[in-house]
């Protein structure tokens, strides 16, 4: 299965605002997204991080690439910065080992 992990902030007011504009309606859709089998948020350390668990990279790739995700993709840039990575794996991480990975593998997007 594909894992994918990220760890956001938003950046100021305006971009605060829009951040959970975007956040909270993509991930209800990855919640309902073809292919997902795992989808979990948590505030950890002042980042809004995710856990998502798919069958493939392809169905993580063609939910990235569609909806709500990538209107908020196209805007990452002017409200936050943080890190993600993905990866494949036999089993969901507990988020002390995805936060750890995050930081030790995570490109960062600022």
């Amino acid at each position: 299965m594909h894992i994918s992990i990220t760890g956001l902030k938003p950046k100021g007011l305006f971009g605060f605002f829009k951040f959970w504009s975007l956040a909270i309606p993509s991930f209800q859709e990855a919640k309902k997204a073809e292919g997902i089998l795992f989808c979990e948020v948590k505030n950890m350390y002042g980042n809004q991080c995710t856990i998502t668990a798919w069958e493939s990279r392809d169905h993580m790739l063609q939910f990235m690439r569609s909806g709500i995700h990538l209107k908020a993709m196209k805007a990452f840039n002017k409200i936050a910065t943080g890190k993600s990575y993905g990866y494949e794996s036999d089993e969901i991480p507990t988020w002390e080992q995805a936060y750890a990975t995050l930081q030790e593998k995570g490109k960062l997007h600022s």
